[in-house]
């Protein structure tokens, strides 16, 4: 299985992320970051090509239920979702919480990641 879950959308990379934002409000997300890699390496005095936007999301209920059961699962909080063009098309995508707590052993978190990973991939599909 795959670590990441993207799809693909006809809009352009500043819609999506609008439509992405008004998605994971509906679900009770709010947008704790976000980050243009394109700008922030300009700003560092590194030419990058690409366009690059990272929503660090969260929903605090969720959150605090994980850091309750598992402190270090904080090392995969917030939630990162990216959207991006390659060769002009624009997708929008992220890693799959499951496989990311199924790294870490912890069976326990496996049902919230679940119920985390469900609302994000709707989100995301709401946003395309």
């Amino acid at each position: 299985m795959d670590i990441n879950y993207k799809v693909q959308t006809d809009k352009t990379i500043e819609e999506a992320v609008a439509a992405l934002k008004d998605a994971l409000a509906g679900h009770k997300f709010g947008v704790l970051v976000e980050h243009n890699f394109q700008e922030t390496l300009r700003n560092k005095g590194v030419e990058f090509d690409k366009n690059f936007i990272l929503l660090e999301v969260c929903n605090p209920v969720k959150a605090k239920n994980v850091l309750e059961e598992d402190l270090e699962m904080a090392y995969f909080l917030p939630c990162k979702v990216g959207i991006y063009d390659i060769d002009g098309q624009v997708y929008i995508g992220m890693p799959l919480p499951t496989q990311l707590i199924g790294m870490t052993g912890n069976e326990r978190l496996l049902e919230t990641a679940q119920e985390v990973e469900d609302i994000m991939v709707s989100a995301i599909n709401e946003a395309r």
